[in-house]
């Protein structure tokens, strides 16, 4: 999966942070789908590279329930960087709170998070009532 990731990171749009992220979702289907960062000069217009995997996800048919794990490394980073709070959002939205997300550094390390661990107090549906 390292490799995989270290190769897509490379069509990351990202000229103003230098920042290349790549993710694969693994389906439980045993699909996998692909998302990088893309940046816009208006920041606000930006997305990161689990959001764009996620949406691709669902534009592909693919519903709450489907998502078996996340991979995400940052190309550019010899840390292992977690999901911002606005990929956080979207992740427990559609994984179950048990799923796997793992995040590596560009030296191959990886750190492993159950979704419950990384979102420990999400909003949800239930919020909504």
């Amino acid at each position: 999966m390292f490799e995989k990731l270290m190769n897509l990171a490379n069509n990351s749009y990202s000229p103003y942070s230098k920042f290349r992220v790549a993710t694969i979702l693994v389906m439980k289907d045993g699909t996998e789908i692909e998302g990088v960062n893309v940046e816009n000069a208006s920041y606000g217009s930006s997305i990161c590279s689990e959001r764009s995997a996620i949406v691709r996800a669902i534009s592909k048919g693919y519903k709450k329930g489907d998502f078996k794990e996340l991979h995400c490394l940052c190309k550019d980073s010899s840390r292992i960087s977690t999901s911002c709070f606005g990929c956080r959002q979207v992740i427990q939205e559609f994984f179950d709170k048990n799923d796997s997300l793992y995040f590596y550094n560009n030296n191959g390390e990886k750190k492993e998070y159950k979704v419950s661990e990384l979102c420990p107090y999400p909003f949800n549906e239930e919020d909504l009532k």
